[in-house]
């Protein structure tokens, strides 16, 4: 994952934009006036529009890409067969005996209106394999015959997910350590920095290839693996920002006050540091998506049956004849790492004024 700047400088220049919002901003908050300055890059605004436009995607896939109709009327009856299957999968209703188990697409159903792409990501069809784009399948077929715009519809809500979560657990622990250390100092601080040259010493790829290949194949282990090998960029960060902020006059006021320690930290400290964390945060999420893509295409990591951007262009790499399988995924792993990489730098120069204005 990147990390990041971590000097002291880079800190001090970022953090002191909360003073800088309020001069310049004219009393408005913090965040308000990052958004004005984030919305001056055009650049990074785009990308920030597309990266919501790859969540939504995300978050709808089931109802872009799904072998179940939106509605279905069969014999007089209307169903709504994508949100029954939401309510059986918790438990608060069930099929009806005529539509248990069957094949929407070959039912004799009055009317039934399906999603844009009426496959799953899971769909096998042996009678269609390596189908270049076409109508039917709009960015092709692999060997198996499964729908390679359904599989990177459903890719993205995994490569997603890995990528919030394993950084959301690289975030709580970074921000736990490099709180502790830069708060404390002295002998905490010595510790914890050692633990942060030892990780910066592994060879995190290696070591993520070792433990995927040793531990079982799980999507959750995996956004553990990226997570807790991760975190050391926000850990540096955070120690930095705790560094500078733990001398100023309201920590020193708070701390004679006899205010407990955890309170500074996490009540008076932390909302103060985490603006800049934050860019790391935002390049962490692409850097734990191309992991996971480069642990599925090494076949690796996810279990074999989930359909993965990574995955498909695994099996691009022994079919080259079909092209359609690296072409795509890996245009859609390209405009995700790249948006998020925008969008991580615009939030760098709307925090850093010595970067505002360079473009």
């Amino acid at each position: 994952m990147s990390p990041g700047p971590s000097g002291g400088d880079t800190g001090t220049a970022l953090g002191s934009e909360a003073g800088l919002a309020k001069t310049d901003g004219g009393g408005e908050g913090l965040w308000i006036y990052v958004w004005r300055q984030f919305k001056r890059n055009s650049l990074a605004l785009s990308a920030f529009y597309a990266v919501c436009l790859l969540l939504l995607t995300a978050l709808s896939a089931d109802f872009l890409a799904n072998d179940k109709p939106y509605y279905l009327k069969y014999r007089g009856q209307s169903y709504f067969p994508i949100l029954r299957g939401y309510l059986v999968q918790m438990g608060l209703a069930k099929w009806p005996a005529e539509l248990l188990n069957v094949d929407f697409k070959k039912l004799e159903s009055e009317k039934a209106l399906f999603p844009p792409v009426p496959y799953r990501a899971s769909n096998i069809d042996l009678t269609a394999p390596f189908e270049s784009p076409s109508g039917p399948h709009w960015l092709g077929t692999d060997k198996l015959g499964r729908d390679v715009m359904a599989g990177i519809i459903h890719g993205s809500r995994i490569s997603l997910s890995i990528g919030f979560v394993a950084v959301g657990i690289a975030l709580v622990v970074g921000v736990v350590l490099g709180a502790l250390a830069g708060f404390f100092g002295s002998w905490v601080d010595m510790i914890i920095s050692r633990l942060f040259e030892i990780m910066l010493s592994l060879p995190t790829f290696f070591l993520l290839i070792t433990l995927a290949a040793v531990l079982p194949q799980s999507i959750f282990i995996t956004m553990a693996v990226i997570g807790l090998t991760g975190w050391v960029g926000i850990g540096r960060f955070t120690r930095s920002e705790f560094l500078r902020i733990r001398n100023l006059d309201y920590v020193t006021a708070a701390l004679a006050l006899g205010v407990p320690n955890r309170r500074v930290m996490f009540r008076h400290i932390l909302p103060n540091a985490l603006a800049p964390v934050l860019v790391s945060v935002v390049l962490g999420v692409a850097g734990a998506i191309l992991l996971e893509s480069s642990l599925s295409f090494l076949g690796i990591g996810v279990p074999a049956d989930t359909v993965t951007w990574g995955s498909i262009l695994n099996e691009a790499r022994s079919n080259t004849f079909a092209w359609w399988l690296a072409v795509f995924p890996g245009a859609a792993i390209f405009i995700t790492v790249l948006g998020y990489y925008l969008v991580g730098e615009g939030l760098r120069e709307a925090l850093d004024p010595r970067l505002r204005g360079s473009r």
